[in-house]
């Protein structure tokens, strides 16, 4: 969890024996918002609506040689540009009721081996919403894989840590996929530098569905990440940088390149009122006949969001004003959608207001 929303201080706790004392936590919220320029050609999206974003539960084992965490739940995936799907549609287009579950053995004081359903190892945004400063997610999160079928290996000395895995990029079925994480922290922890990066290494189609954009899993992408903390403030800038390279089996005749750059920042006023934005940029550099990465070959993202956020022990409620404008995108030609916003894809911004209440328990 990047913050501002915590996790219960005082989680409930079972001894099972030989497994060892057990977690259980979870979250519980629900959403509502209401848009601009819905995308009703494909999925249908809608001008407003109410939803449930968490109804998951966790439980993990932290302690002793042989760990293990399950997440099992309802969950929605809002992010930004994007069609709105409800919580019981996505939960099974996506990663399943059991969307995260791994056992850890740890190795020694420095190393440890993970395997199971993984949370990825690349960009600064997680998959749901209770992990992040905002409740949607953005348009470099978009271009990101979250969740990969994959083993693991960790290490840890001090403030240098690094884990690489071997997993099935953006949940394609295919392991076909290397990805990493290199950290380093320095000024007593207040800031962390990091360096994420992931690739496809060529080799068989993807076998996914909805959670597996067939472009971005037949390329790379790499994130660099620094991130200070200094009193109240949490700031976070990052760039990432994306290739897809022509690959005629899946209708590519050209390569495809993005370049994004965001900056995150959480706001701490007291123990209950936080305030976190966002500010993005992203710029595709691409010809006809090549992948489409956001609106269009040759099109650029701008986005802004803003998030106030109360706290009250375990209860967390938050309202959310997003920005998105699109420039230089594909107009539909001959009666066919473009690739942008609105109704038809015509339009180049979409203004969202969202709000979302629950518990972290």
């Amino acid at each position: 969890m990047s913050g501002p929303l915590t996790a219960d201080p005082n989680p409930y706790s079972v001894d099972l024996g030989f497994l060892g004392k057990t977690y259980i936590t979870g979250s519980v919220s629900g959403l509502a918002f209401a848009q601009t320029n819905s995308q009703h050609f494909f999925p249908r999206d809608t001008d407003d609506a109410v939803d449930l974003s968490n109804a998951q539960v966790f439980i993990q084992k932290t302690d002793g040689q042989f760990q293990y965490f399950i997440q099992a739940g309802e969950y929605a995936l809002p992010s930004l540009a994007s069609p709105y799907i409800e919580s019981n549609d996505i939960t099974g287009k996506t990663y399943g009721v059991v969307p995260v579950a791994y056992g850890k053995f740890i190795i020694n004081d420095q190393f440890s081996v993970q395997a199971g359903k993984l949370p990825t190892l690349i960009g600064d945004e997680y998959t749901f919403t209770f992990q992040n400063m905002n409740i949607e997610r953005g348009l470099l999160w978009n271009q990101e894989p979250a969740i990969s079928r994959g083993v693991q290996l960790n290490y840890a000395s001090g403030p240098l840590s690094a884990s690489i895995s071997w997993n099935d990029g953006y949940y394609s079925n295919r392991w076909n996929w290397v990805s990493g994480l290199l950290s380093y922290g320095f000024n007593s922890g207040a800031d962390t530098v990091a360096f994420a990066g992931g690739g496809n290494l060529g080799g068989s189609l993807p076998v996914g569905g909805f959670a597996t954009p067939p472009a971005q899993n037949s390329g790379s992408i790499f994130n660099l990440i620094y991130t200070h903390t200094d009193g109240p403030w949490v700031i976070s800038p990052y760039i990432q940088y994306q290739d897809v390279p022509k690959n005629l089996a899946l209708g590519y005749t050209s390569d495809s390149n993005m370049f994004g750059a965001a900056v995150l920042a959480t706001y701490s006023f007291n123990d209950n009122w936080k305030l976190s934005g966002r500010v993005e940029y992203e710029t595709e550099d691409s010809k006809h006949g090549a992948a489409n990465l956001l609106f269009g070959p040759g099109s650029d993202g701008t986005s802004l969001t803003i998030t106030p956020t109360y706290l009250y022990k375990i209860f967390f409620a938050r309202i959310e004003g997003s920005y998105t404008f699109a420039t230089d995108a594909t107009k539909g030609r001959f009666g066919k959608p473009g690739l942008a916003l609105g109704p038809n894809g015509n339009d180049t911004d979409q203004g969202r207001a969202m709000l979302e209440v629950g518990v972290n328990f």
